[in-house]
């Protein structure tokens, strides 16, 4: 078959590659300046296990917060020169910052700059070479998808946005009573009988079956992907393909067979899992109310002027299991906000105050939620909670939305570094999506990586 003839690198296979290599060329360059011309303190630095393994991790961490590793951002080159001017800045000053962890300071600033100047050069002479060379054509995809007609242009839009290599070149309308003869987004409409000849003329990475009514799928259709499938040809359904690439559950697409596509992970029930959680929980919030303590009474100062009012506010949110409870924040709003009932908070929202503005887009309003941690309420990571008005609202037309309540919800949560904030119904179903994921591949891992993205949200002024 054709896709035999060119390697191809899966989405966690790319990361893995663009972190190795990131470690490899610091490494590397630094050991060629340091002996070139002979400087201890970069040979050193490179020949010494320890000193090398700490450089390396907190290249992979300190790019992860920057999003090195986000595929959209490794193949953008303005993206691309700015996170590794980033990564390179806050790494080396990190590095030299912590001698307990890192090689001694040299005698002379003089090393030190040539230490930034070449691991930044090795950084970003590594990724442009991956933007230019590798991105581009070698982790190309090229996919057949076989699909309702009239889906199209939501099933392509929602893979290739999560992939910049995932490219849908064709399609077969699955039902032909619906025949579509126009294509979407330069996409070739394939007729049944030319689909065998598409795929041996066409280096193809694999078939994704994305209808929801497999049983229309006609004989003639059937029998040339069975006669695909044992030549060789990679096929997938739609459902997991998209959660591999979107790392969202589809419940727009599996609502009928739920529970067969999403399998409770066993981290919930975990017991080590869930101690190990709670202490790290216990510890993470005791550190942040210290942290708040110190920051309430520049809070308390400001507020006096710039958010006149109440400096707390609570309000009744959705727990574990549906039970209710009361959270606690920063008061960012107007007095009186919801005089006129219950509505979505907006990016542009009018009845948030300007010092609220900057407590949402620092994530300080958030830190008093700290103390429905320690009482048990909620959890350092986990799906936000909602109020229990649309809580109401979203379920009757979402499906499962009140799956999220199986675990604890969270101060920080895989959709809220994942997806920007939801102002609509619709922000909601994605969010959902995010949250499923959570819930069914929940690990230290994946609580690892969130904590790290809520650093980069932060650092980036993401919030809302």
């Amino acid at each position: 078959m054709n896709n035999k003839n060119k390697i191809h690198f899966e989405v966690s296979e790319r990361k893995l590659l663009l972190r190795i290599f990131d470690v490899v060329f610091v490494l590397f360059a630094l050991f060629l300046v340091g002996c070139l011309l002979d400087l201890e303190y970069l040979k050193g630095l490179t020949s010494h296990f320890y000193y090398a393994l700490v450089l390396g991790i907190y290249i992979n961490v300190i790019g992860t917060v920057f999003e090195m590793y986000n595929l959209q951002t490794a193949s953008n080159h303005y993206q691309v020169f700015k996170s590794s001017i980033l990564t390179a800045s806050v790494t080396v000053l990190f590095y030299l910052l912590t001698p307990i962890f890192s090689a001694q300071l040299p005698n002379n600033r003089f090393q030190i700059l040539l230490f930034y100047v070449t691991f930044l050069f090795a950084l970003l002479a590594w990724r442009m070479f991956y933007v230019n060379f590798l991105a581009s054509n070698r982790f190309l995809q090229n996919v057949v998808l076989i699909c309702d007609g009239d889906q199209v242009e939501e099933l392509i839009l929602g893979l290739e946005s999560s992939d910049p290599h995932y490219r849908i070149i064709a399609y077969v309308n699955s039902e032909p009573s619906k025949s579509t003869t126009v294509g979407y987004h330069f996409v070739q409409h394939l007729m049944v009988d030319d689909l065998l000849t598409f795929v041996a003329n066409n280096r193809l990475f694999e078939i994704v079956i994305a209808t929801q009514k497999t049983e229309e799928i006609t004989v003639e259709l059937y029998q040339k992907l069975l006669h695909l499938l044992e030549s060789g040809t990679t096929i997938r359904e739609y459902t997991q393909v998209y959660e591999y690439k979107t790392h969202r559950i589809p419940v727009q697409y599996i609502t009928r067979d739920f529970y067969k596509f999403f399998p409770f992970n066993r981290s919930n029930n975990n017991q080590l899992y869930l101690l190990i959680v709670k202490i790290m929980e216990t510890f993470i919030s005791i550190i942040g109310l210290l942290f708040g303590g110190i920051l309430v009474p520049f809070i308390v100062l400001i507020n006096a002027f710039g958010n006149r009012g109440k400096l707390f506010y609570t309000q009744e949110r959705v727990g574990k299991n549906g039970k209710t409870f009361q959270i606690l924040k920063f008061r960012t709003m107007v007095e009186n906000a919801e005089k006129a009932g219950a509505v979505f908070s907006t990016p542009n929202d009018s009845r948030t105050t300007p010092f609220g503005k900057i407590l949402r887009k620092t994530r300080i309003d958030e830190i008093p939620q700290f103390i429905n941690i320690l009482k048990g309420d909620m959890a350092v990571i986990g799906p936000r909670p909602e109020r229990p008005i649309f809580v109401k609202e979203i379920a009757e037309i979402m499906p499962f939305y009140e799956t999220r309540h199986v675990i604890k919800p969270g101060l920080t949560g895989w959709a809220q570094v994942s997806y920007s904030y939801g102002e609509s119904i619709e922000d909601s179903l994605i969010k959902l999506q995010y949250d499923l994921y959570y819930i069914k591949h929940r690990s230290i891992f994946l609580d690892l990586n969130i904590a790290i993205k809520t650093i980069s949200t932060v650092l980036f002024y993401k919030g809302q």
